[in-house]
C-alpha cells in the first residue's frame, strides 16, 4: 500500500503562485510515476500534470502548460506542483496519484493510489 498526502492548497489571487506538495509513505518506490489531477465543482476529475519515476520526463495538460511545473525529490518521497500565473478556472480540489510503474500517463484509471486532495481557490 502507498499513502499519499497533499498539502499547500489555499486561496490565491489570479496571477499569483502556489506550490502543492504530495508526500508518499508506505510501500513507496522511486520508480512510480506520479500524476496531479484536479476536480472542479460539477466537473469530472481531469489530468493536470505528471512525472516519471526518475523525474526525467513530464507531461502536462494543455490548460496548464507553460504555467505549472511538476518536479520530484525522491529522497524526500515528495512531488511538487508549482502553479504560476493562476487563473480562476484553476479553482479545484487537487489530487495526487501514484502508479505502480514508472511511465506517466494522463488516464485517470491507470493510477492505483490516490490522496485525499487539497483545495485550491483562485479569486479574480
Amino acid at each position: 500500500q502507498v499513502q499519499l498526502v497533499e498539502s499547500g492548497g489555499g486561496l490565491v489571487q489570479a496571477g499569483g503562485s502556489l506550490r502543492l506538495s504530495c508526500t508518499a509513505s508506505g510501500r513507496t518506490s522511486s520508480s512510480s510515476a506520479i500524476g496531479w489531477f484536479r476536480q472542479a465543482p460539477g466537473k469530472e476529475r481531469e489530468f493536470a500534470a505528471g512525472i516519471t519515476g526518475t523525474g526525467r520526463s513530464t507531461l502536462y495538460a494543455d490548460s496548464v502548460k507553460g504555467r505549472f511545473t511538476i518536479s520530484r525529490d525522491n529522497a524526500k518521497n515528495t512531488v511538487y506542483l508549482q502553479m504560476n500565473s493562476v487563473k480562476p478556472e484553476d479553482t479545484a480540489v487537487y489530487y495526487c496519484a501514484a502508479r505502480g510503474i514508472a511511465a506517466v500517463v494522463a488516464a485517470r484509471d491507470r493510477y492505483d493510489y490516490w490522496g485525499q486532495g487539497t483545495q485550491v481557490t483562485v479569486s479574480s
